[in-house]
């Protein structure tokens, strides 16, 4: 039986609360009415099974098993008032885990992670939340539809729990010891479950609402994402005000081109309106750009063109509830630990129409006075969150590995 708890110490007749564990169980799988996993049931998880989630977003009870809804802490628990003060840990022996965002799944590549069977229930339970199978889509595919804005967030999500109990069964070690946990874009929502802020359910909800109700936008005018390689003498605000005012003279009423992701100092993520990134495109090498890259994504997240999502999200953020992180979790807009409950609503509401700081944070994570030890850290997907940690910091890169 897979069971999502949180990291206790019992202190006093108090317990502790820091993170994920299997030491208190809080919530019970077993009754899950299980899924079938075959292609009929994948070539039925279209879109319009998507649209019927994102219409009924605030709906967080069509799942079979009411007992989900039960209180996140122990029967008999003495529930602490405050955030406990966690004991202070050797920075060679803690943890960082870290947890990626839309784009990085590959057909077939969560294989890995089901020889653990927790990992196998985790696809079950995600599975049961939204409706469509998961883990057929993720191992069979078709490509295109996995990549599509609507499943492929709640698929990097499912995966990267998948991952997280793969780590468990190899090295719990890590996962007892992890200091602070990061998530990129949608990762985000990874890294909240991890941290009990959020139900295993709603977290998985919530990022296939969000997905969907980002692809609705996404299709409401042609829009994109562009991988950028700058120079130093690259003016990254003048190359976007100049596409900008080539995209206006094309016939778009209200342009957008955008810093929607700070990778490192050298690449960033431009978003915005087709135009625009065409503009940037034919003209790069003017522009003092070395290299640009148009990424397979349909919509210009990040920016003021995903404001059309944020009614969906918020009416299924409202019908939730967010406990406070049990752990420092990072969130992309203030590049800082969420502090409380009531910031985690809100920051994620700003975080789908503002700059991920992916590189802010990552300095923030890792800096540290001269001699001291870096943690270990973990990358619960693809891996290529290690090739910008390394790009931001070479030495913490020398204690990564991708799960």
């Amino acid at each position: 039986m897979w069971q999502k708890n949180l990291l206790t110490n019992f202190v006093g007749g108090h317990v502790k609360f820091y993170g994920w564990s299997r030491f208190i169980t809080i919530r019970k799988y077993s009754d899950i009415n299980k899924v079938e996993n075959n292609d009929e049931n994948v070539a039925k998880s279209s879109e319009e099974d998507v649209l019927n989630l994102l219409n009924d977003s605030a709906n967080f009870n069509e799942a079979t098993d009411t007992s989900w809804d039960s209180s996140p802490y122990p029967e008999g628990a003495v529930i602490p008032s405050d955030k406990p003060e966690r004991p202070k840990q050797d920075p060679s022996t803690s943890t960082i885990l870290l947890c990626p965002g839309q784009g990085t799944l590959k057909i077939g590549s969560v294989n890995k992670y089901l020889a653990v069977p927790r990992a196998k229930e985790v696809f079950e339970i995600a599975n049961e939340v939204v409706g469509f199978d998961i883990l057929s889509m993720c191992l069979k595919g078709p490509l295109n539809k996995l990549n599509r804005t609507e499943f492929n967030q709640v698929a990097t999500v499912t995966a990267s729990l998948a991952a997280l109990e793969r780590l468990w069964e190899d090295r719990p070690m890590a996962i007892e010891q992890c200091k602070a946990i990061a998530g990129y874009s949608v990762g985000e929502l990874t890294a909240l479950i991890f941290s009990g802020a959020l139900t295993l359910e709603d977290g998985i909800r919530l990022a296939a609402v969000r997905g969907a109700a980002m692809q609705q936008a996404s299709d409401l005018t042609p829009q994109g994402m562009l991988l950028i390689h700058c120079l130093p003498s690259t003016k990254v605000d003048l190359v976007c005000n100049e596409a900008k005012k080539w995209a206006m003279d094309m016939g778009v009423s209200e342009p957008v081109c955008n810093t929607a992701i700070y990778i490192y100092t050298e690449a960033k993520v431009l978003a915005g309106d087709e135009e625009s990134l065409k503009y940037i495109e034919n003209n790069y090498k003017r522009l003092q750009l070395r290299k640009v890259q148009r990424l397979p994504v349909s919509g210009a997240f990040h920016t003021s063109l995903m404001e059309p999502a944020l009614k969906s999200f918020k009416k299924a953020l409202d019908k939730i509830d967010i406990q406070e992180p049990r752990i420092d979790t990072y969130s992309n807009f203030t590049t800082k630990p969420y502090r409380s409950a009531r910031d985690v609503k809100k920051l994620l509401m700003k975080q789908m129409v503002s700059p991920v700081k992916w590189e802010q944070i990552i300095q923030s994570i890792y800096k540290r006075p001269p001699g001291v030890a870096f943690p270990r850290t973990f990358e619960l997907g693809s891996g290529s969150l290690g090739h910008i940690l390394g790009r931001i910091n070479v030495k913490a890169s020398h204690f990564y590995t991708f799960i």
